[in-house]
């Protein structure tokens, strides 16, 4: 058997959020082309929700890092709603 089974990207634990965004900007960027191939293509969408996925997982922990930090005046924990990429009116 081969000592490396599949080569992937690297595990989310590695990886950074602006990392696994900035891939999977340039995927999107270069699904959007229409320039590769359909087997190329499914490969990179394959790839593509891995880095999503990665990326919601990291923005999940911050969000429940944020809430566990979040102190109200008199020191007890507070819990709010933190939201990520959405503009506030």
């Amino acid at each position: 058997m081969p000592a490396k089974a599949k080569k992937t990207t690297k595990k989310s634990e590695e990886i950074s959020f602006e990392e696994a965004a900035e891939k999977l900007e340039s995927i999107v960027e270069a699904m959007e082309s229409d320039e590769l191939p359909l087997e190329k293509l499914l490969v990179q969408y394959e790839q593509g929700a891995k880095l999503a996925k990665i990326c919601e997982d990291k923005l999940e922990a911050a969000e429940k890092r944020i809430t566990q930090l979040d102190k109200n005046m008199g020191g007890e924990l507070s819990s709010r709603t933190v939201t990520f990429g959405e503009d506030e009116d």
